[in-house]
């Protein structure tokens, strides 16, 4: 599930993120169609569903909460709530932030970003000063929080992620995002005119 990260070497709005979905991802049965307007499936009233990460930490968390995340639901509807949910790709402390973010906005649904940015204010684009101030964080726990959003298939997340990076690109040239990123030039000047001359449109 890497996040692949390439500089395109024409402008700075050359350079582009891509993200790759799993190709394990568990697939999804013949009722999907109802699972999308149907509520979760749960069991008695107050239980929780414990949610393991890859270090073994188990969540007690909502089923309104977990469930924003698809993968998540789609277990729940396979199998039920009665064992402990693995999540072998996400570590305790991304699983911990994951969680905060969707018990937050379990009754406060986020706004729709604005595409492309219009600024590198993540507020002046539509999103929230909660919201901001959650992916105000170092680098390396925003692209981990990408990978998790990506893996659990939390739609949202994933697009806030996403946003803050594409701000932190905004207006800054090739040179700037390989310094702001640690991208190394592995370029020769062959394959770097070739991508320049692809990528002129940009």
């Amino acid at each position: 599930q890497a996040i692949l990260a390439q500089a395109v070497l024409a402008q700075p709005r050359g350079v582009r993120f891509f993200i790759r979905r799993p190709s394990n991802r568990r697939p999804v049965g013949p009722s999907a169609a109802d699972r999308h307007s149907a509520t979760p499936t749960m069991a008695a009233d107050g239980e929780l569903l414990k949610l393991k990460s890859s270090q073994g930490e188990i969540f007690e968390v909502e089923p309104e909460v977990a469930c924003m995340s698809t993968l998540i639901k789609n277990m729940v509807d396979d199998s039920g709530t009665d064992e402990e949910i693995p999540l072998p790709n996400v570590k305790t402390a991304i699983l911990s932030k994951v969680i905060d973010y969707c018990k937050y906005h379990k009754d406060n649904p986020p706004e729709e970003i604005q595409k492309p940015l219009k600024s590198t204010s993540l507020i002046e684009c539509g999103v929230s000063e909660w919201d901001a101030e959650y992916v105000n964080i170092e680098q390396e726990v925003l692209f981990e929080l990408i990978l998790a959003a990506n893996y659990l298939d939390i739609k949202s997340l994933l697009d806030l992620t996403c946003a803050k990076v594409a701000s932190m690109i905004k207006g800054k040239n090739t040179e700037e995002i390989r310094k702001q990123f640690n991208i190394v030039n592995d370029f020769t000047p062959e394959e770097e005119a070739q991508v320049r001359e692809e990528n002129r449109w940009c």
